[in-house]
């Protein structure tokens, strides 16, 4: 199915009243030239164009259709428009899905109205298309006419409404919100912008995550087409997650998957609309970044501050080299220091060959991107024309030193639209607000970050929901059973079912031991486990007192030297498939909630990323005197249990290892308990 008619319409037929004429005016003051046709049963002339009665009067199978009427009449149009031919149509109407079991089946009948024709909603305000003028939308909007720019995506008209209203710079082609998504939907607006050669970055405000799988395929083809994507995803608290529940009918979605598919696939996640604005500018004008190494120089101290704190671990400003540092030496006033940042003072503000000249002299530096800092007076009180010194000589030394540069307006108050295209025909983002600017910097490393690795295999989300048979829970004997056929490095252990094969077992194994009650949960809270023991009388007086609650008993060799404790489990999502959860282990897991998820399949660098970003992660490489601990065994043990899940998808129900221990570098790991459950129909 091929949107293209509807997103670049020659032809517009348009249906309802003041929604109708909307369309009407606002595609006249963005200078369509297309021709415009509206239907109505009772006007004769609406904004100066003749009126028809119905499709079947048209002149023609129109390219586009926008229904402003009624959710029954919206049906009716449809099919109407389907047997004609036409190449789309976008539904205003709401009480479809939204509104509970009736809209349901009034949504099943648009559906089978609309036929192969395309069609964007229902219960959406629609499609704007700045490049052609075509604004297939039923109230106003503040953008202009431009000739390339990025594609916004968004779950939400209103905030769709508020995002042209924007006046940051950021040049627009399309923008489309998305509605109850029936037969256009978050991966099909990514395939379709991101083929349009005059877009340059897509933007989404996304409320759920309809299709993990689909919108992994679709970001690839945009990465292909090299076309980066940053977003926005709302959800993040559970007031939020019930609201998106509340008037989408649909799954908020888990954030912390969510996240873990963003970064897997590299889009760039912000976290308001603010900084989506400036990661587009970002993106629009400079592209992905390959790091952080930034290059900042203001004529204040202050400004050079407040920026350097509000810095993240991924972004820095790198001293000076020496050649740099003495090149720009020469250039500038005695009592200015030669550094980044570079606070050059009010020498020569105004002389734009010498400013140019010491910038050109600082931006020889092999900077990922750079940073002049300017606050500009307000255009209606004041006087700018003194800042064209200090913005010149920037321009030109990005432009001579080949560096990609953006001016920094400290606060979005003293930026403009005027300034921002101004700069953006000589390849320079201004971006507004420290913040803010920031935040679309780090965006465009995180994008340059993720190009640079090869593209991820598909999820394993056809494998998400539970199985409907029996399901088998394996006791931690048999767990650890399973988990040392997968290499997964166990104690030595035995189980028995009375005092005197306890003692034997432990003289066996050789002391001292753990006594643990088999198939108790939460062992700890019950007394079901007993450590350290280090004689037989200790194990006998061990499992009597756990006569009561269990018949076996598990006995095995204690492990000593453990440098830090780990959890690795796997659960199941609706949406994204069987995952695993890696975090801080041990009977505080719970209570610090020190973890993160891994989309599967997943690669030995994923591992070793998520394990660097727990709070616990210091105590691997040597805390306060200990030894760093052997990472690379405990890597071995997250993939092999990720090998389990990859080999039978369908078969661990649930797993978890708690804790795996750490030993010292070149000890190995073990895991010391477990618990898995199956699906009983499967074989492992």
């Amino acid at each position: 199915m091929s949107f293209e008619r509807l997103l670049k319409p020659r032809t517009i037929a348009v249906f309802g009243g003041a929604q109708a004429q909307e369309v009407i005016r606002q595609s006249d003051r963005m200078g369509y030239n297309g021709e415009i046709w509206p239907v109505h049963p009772k006007k004769t002339e609406i904004l100066g164009r003749t009126v028809y009665r119905s499709v079947e009067d048209l002149p023609g199978s129109p390219d586009a259709a926008y229904l402003g009427v009624n959710r029954n009449l919206t049906i009716d149009i449809v099919g109407d428009l389907a047997a004609r031919d036409a190449g789309g149509a976008v539904c205003y109407a709401t009480g479809f899905v939204e509104a509970g079991r009736e809209g349901s089946e009034l949504q099943k009948r648009l559906l089978e109205a609309s036929g192969d024709m395309p069609l964007v909603g229902p219960n959406c305000y629609g499609l704007l298309n700045y490049i052609d003028g075509a604004m297939l939308w039923p109230d106003q909007q503040g953008g202009r006419q431009v000739d390339e720019g990025v594609a916004i995506i968004t779950m939400s008209s209103n905030v769709g409404f508020n995002l042209t209203m924007q006046r940051r710079g950021l040049p627009i082609a399309y923008l489309i919100s998305l509605g109850n998504k029936l037969k256009f939907d978050l991966h099909d607006a990514i395939h379709t912008f991101a083929r349009q050669d005059r877009v340059t970055a897509l933007g989404l405000f996304l409320e759920t995550m309809p299709d993990p799988k689909a919108f992994q395929e679709a970001v690839n083809v945009a990465r292909k087409l090299g076309k980066p994507i940053v977003a926005v995803k709302v959800g993040r608290s559970k007031v939020a997650q019930k609201m998106v529940v509340s008037h989408t009918a649909s799954l908020a979605g888990s954030e912390a998957l969510a996240s873990a598919l963003f970064e897997r696939l590299g889009v760039a996640r912000v976290n308001s609309l603010e900084a989506l604005m400036e990661a587009l500018k970002v993106l629009h004008v400079l592209g992905p970044l390959n790091g952080g190494r930034i290059g900042a120089m203001s004529t204040s101290g202050g400004d050079l501050t407040l920026l350097a704190d509000a810095m993240g671990p991924d972004l820095s400003m790198p001293p000076l080299s020496e050649k740099v540092e003495q090149m720009l030496r020469a250039k500038v006033h005695e009592r200015v220091v030669a550094a980044n940042p570079f606070d050059y003072q009010m020498f020569n503000w105004n002389d734009e060959d010498h400013m140019a000249e010491k910038f050109s002299a600082f931006l020889s530096e092999d900077f990922d991107v750079s940073l002049c800092l300017l606050d500009y007076p307000r255009e209606d009180l004041c006087d700018q024309s003194t800042w064209g010194g200090a913005e010149r000589g920037f321009v030109r030394a990005v432009q001579q030193t080949g560096t990609k540069g953006a001016v920094l307006a400290t606060f979005s108050d003293t930026m403009s639209e005027s300034v921002a295209a101004r700069l953006m025909k000589d390849g320079v983002a201004l971006l507004a607000g420290i913040d803010t600017g920031l935040a679309g910097i780090q965006a465009a490393v995180d994008v340059g970050t993720a190009w640079r690795r090869p593209p991820n295999p598909p999820l394993l989300t056809s494998f998400g929901q539970c199985p409907d048979g029996p399901v088998k829970v394996l006791d931690e004997a048999e767990s650890k059973g399973l988990l040392a056929r997968w290499g997964v490095p166990v104690p030595a252990a035995r189980v028995v079912r009375s005092t005197e094969e306890a003692s034997t077992a432990a003289t066996e194994l050789g002391y001292p031991v753990v006594v643990k009650a088999l198939g108790v949960a939460h062992k700890t809270e019950v007394g079901g486990v007993k450590l350290d023991l280090g004689c037989a009388q200790e194990v006998s007086a061990a499992v009597m007192e756990m006569a009561g609650l269990s018949e076996s008993y598990l006995i095995e060799k204690m492990v000593d030297g453990v440098v830090a404790e780990l959890i690795v489990g796997v659960a199941r999502d609706a949406q994204f498939g069987p995952y695993l959860l890696v975090g801080g282990g041990g009977i505080l897991v719970e209570m610090m909630k020190d973890s993160t998820s891994l989309l599967m399949p997943t690669t030995t660098e994923r591992v070793l990323q998520a394990l660097a970003q727990l709070k616990c992660a210091p105590l691997f490489s040597g805390f306060r005197g200990a030894p760093p601990a052997d990472l690379n065994a405990a890597v071995d043990v997250i993939l092999a249990v990720a090998g389990m899940l990859e080999n039978n998808p369908s078969s661990i129900i649930e797993l978890d290892i708690n804790p795996l221990m750490l030993l010292a570098e070149g000890r190995g790991v073990v895991a010391a308990d477990a618990l898995i459950s199956l699906n009983a129909e499967s074989r492992q």
